[in-house]
């Protein structure tokens, strides 16, 4: 409404600004998670009782110390992100909405899998290839969407302005790239502030990315391919650490809410999309490694384990491998916080490394 009026000039002229709304964007979320949290965790006590089954397989630590907390925290933040973006964003850009179906459609399927877990009191939610077919679903329709909207091709890092030409195989490419980024945030999600830190730092990266990639001037002086409009999703971007921000004030150790699948195959989802769209998904397999490293102990050790019967890692994900060899969890969720921090920085370093 006030862009409307930014050609008056004075202060409505700041609604003009991508960046001004981004920064709006961040601060908008990260408030209605603030005012919103208490009273949301204490419906979720009240609804779940027992709070989020927890792994009797897993490290003891989690069972004395976890019992009881609430999960399905993912609902504040997908709140105050959509909340967020829908008062910031331009909402003629479908870009936006591409996005936002995903966030969605993905927190719909999280949040079916921890009501399952909550009323079952067990740690088996929706079963696994059900979730990853409908998964695979929304994430076909999702590509054969963004088809429609830009060229369908891949972009290698390190190259000036080389694309691929997928044809065809750019919806089964752009599918998987959505599909894995959301089970990727899902299985990274296990220790308190684990998974929202990472997510926020990718979520930053990448709105950069979007901000670029959305302006000649920088696409052409960087070599990055052209995405017209693509610059919106920065204020999503923006939403999603401002509401990663207020989560993080309750999922701080001891967690007073977890963020359950809810908001990790959201958040993940989220990622995955912005990648495809800026076509930067290259580029999220570096700024996300860790969810990489998370989503690989993982595959080792069910192969590793089928056919030799024997355990690559003492416990899959690899979070919690550290966990049963000693490690403190504050000491396993900061050191991942670093490496995350890391990989980030390499990731932008390809934008100008060509």
């Amino acid at each position: 409404m006030f862009h409307f009026l930014s050609d008056q000039g004075g202060i409505f002229n700041l609604f003009s600004y991508l960046t001004f709304r981004t920064g709006g964007a961040v601060l908008t979320a990260m408030l209605i998670c603030f005012l919103t949290g208490p009273s949301i965790i204490n419906w979720l006590k009240k609804k779940q009782k027992k709070g989020q089954p927890i792994r009797e397989d897993g490290p003891q630590s989690h069972i004395i110390a976890k019992a009881g907390t609430p999960t399905m925290g993912g609902f504040m933040i997908l709140l105050g992100l959509f909340v967020a973006t829908l008062l910031w964003a331009d909402l003629t850009n479908p870009f936006v909405w591409v996005v936002l179906f995903v966030t969605l459609s993905f927190g719909a399927i999280g949040f079916v899998d921890d009501y399952l877990k909550v009323t079952k009191s067990s740690s088996a939610g929706v079963p696994g290839r059900l979730k990853f077919i409908i998964e695979l679903l929304i994430g076909l329709s999702v590509a054969w969407w963004l088809a429609a909207l830009v060229e369908p091709t891949l972009a290698l890092p390190f190259f000036k302005t080389l694309l691929l030409n997928l044809g065809l195989f750019y919806l089964p490419f752009a599918c998987l790239v959505i599909v894995w980024a959301g089970n990727a945030v899902n299985l990274t999600d296990g220790l308190d502030g684990l998974a929202i830190v990472p997510v926020m730092i990718a979520a930053a990266a990448f709105g950069l990315i979007a901000y670029l990639v959305g302006n000649t001037v920088y696409t052409g002086y960087l070599g990055i391919a052209y995405v017209p409009g693509a610059g919106e999703l920065a204020v999503l971007c923006g939403a999603i650490i401002g509401a990663g921000l207020g989560f993080l004030w309750f999922n701080a150790p001891p967690a007073m809410v977890f963020m359950g699948d809810t908001g990790s195959l959201a958040l993940g989802g989220a990622l995955g999309t912005v990648a495809v769209i800026t076509k930067h998904e290259i580029v999220l397999g570096i700024i996300g490694g860790l969810f990489w490293l998370e989503t690989i102990s993982v595959i080792v050790q069910v192969i590793s384990f089928k056919l030799t019967g024997k355990r690559v890692f003492r416990m899959a994900p690899l979070h919690h491998h550290y966990e049963q060899k000693g490690w403190a969890e504050p000491t396993i969720v900061i050191r991942f916080w670093i490496i995350a921090v890391i990989l980030a920085l390499v990731g932008l370093a390809t934008l100008k490394l060509r």
